[in-house]
């Protein structure tokens, strides 16, 4: 039974399958609990919420016996910089959303795994599940001192789903919990600082909270310190030494169609234009108020003064408070005039 759940998923695309058993409470539950307690989670909100559901899958599927936990590679070699005044983007949202991806694919498997009279539910990390804390219990990954999911001898490019089956099924070992041993790489490179120690984010000083979740101007102290990231961060991830540079997977969905945005057209472009440019993508999530926030800061960072163009004519000029004050912000970066 173990042999067909696994054959099936690797059919419907997961790279990785492995299986542990639905123990309650979930893996990394009480972790979760003392962080959401501690406010670690900023604005993040909707963290709060389902937390019974997070906590035991029971609550919205009382069948659940084993958790399949699953991963899909994701291309991360970045192409050439093209330089200029142009922002980076993180890894995971270079191409198509991921979480779309991630849903078909589930979906089709469990058509495949009910016409074998297995019964499921599961997620992507939108769903209320602790999906990290199952990929490191089933041995999918070790948990890395930035709290991200690594595939050792491959690194963190990874984009993790759970699906609950009710049927017993054999546990899959887990990977040694030292996997990172004297290593804090990770915890260093932050340029904000965000990790008060192993395994503990303050996600109100994480560069991809503010430039993906939150709908708010940065702190004025943390700005400057987003250097060109306009939309999340890989620092933490690009810096693991479990790397060694794999092949990038052949995935079109997730080919690196927006590993940069020119920052003077992001600024340029209507919000219409803008929102109508990333339909299907992750780069939505901020809106095109945010975005047209992020790439303000960036080019304040960046210090071209040819980059006040854009900042005057279209930043200074939104109607959104956040974008006109990142714009005067920036505008002050770079010596111009107000």
């Amino acid at each position: 039974m173990k042999e067909l759940v696994l054959s099936l998923a690797r059919d419907t695309g997961f790279d990785i399958a492995r299986t542990t058993p639905a123990v309650v409470p979930s893996p990394r539950s009480e972790a979760f609990d003392a962080w959401i307690a501690a406010g670690r989670h900023a604005g993040l909100g909707w963290l709060e919420t389902r937390r019974n559901t997070r906590v035991d899958v029971r609550h919205i599927f009382p069948e659940a016996k084993t958790a399949l936990a699953l991963a899909i590679r994701h291309p991360h070699r970045r192409p050439p910089d093209p330089g200029g005044r142009t922002g980076l983007v993180a890894r995971y949202a270079w191409g198509r959303d991921y979480h779309n991806l991630v849903v078909r694919r589930l979906r089709k498997l469990r058509r495949r795994l009910a016409e074998h009279g297995i019964h499921s539910w599961g997620g992507v990390d939108a769903a209320p599940i602790l999906e990290r804390g199952w990929a490191e219990a089933a041995g999918v990954g070790a948990s890395g001192k930035n709290s991200v999911v690594f595939e050792v001898g491959r690194g963190p490019w990874l984009l993790l789903a759970v699906l609950f089956v009710d049927v017993d099924l054999p546990a899959d070992p887990p990977v040694r919990r030292d996997a990172c041993g004297s290593c804090t790489r990770c915890l260093t490179a932050c340029p904000t600082d965000a990790f008060r120690g192993p395994r503990d984010l303050d996600a109100s000083r994480c560069i991809s909270y503010w430039t993906i979740e939150s709908r708010d101007l940065p702190p004025e102290a943390l700005r400057a310190r987003f250097g060109r990231w306009v939309f999340g961060c890989d620092g933490c991830l690009e810096v693991c030494p479990h790397g060694h540079d794999p092949d990038d997977p052949d995935l079109d969905w997730l080919a690196p169609k927006h590993p940069y945005l020119d920052l003077d057209e992001v600024l340029a472009s209507t919000d219409e234009a803008l929102y109508a440019r990333f339909e299907g993508c992750a780069l939505r999530r901020p809106g095109p108020a945010g975005l047209k926030r992020n790439a303000a800061i960036v080019l304040g960072n960046l210090g071209d003064p040819d980059g006040a163009k854009a900042l005057s004519d279209h930043g200074l000029r939104h109607r959104d408070p956040t974008v006109v004050e990142a714009s005067r912000w920036a505008l002050g970066r770079l010596h111009a005039p107000r």
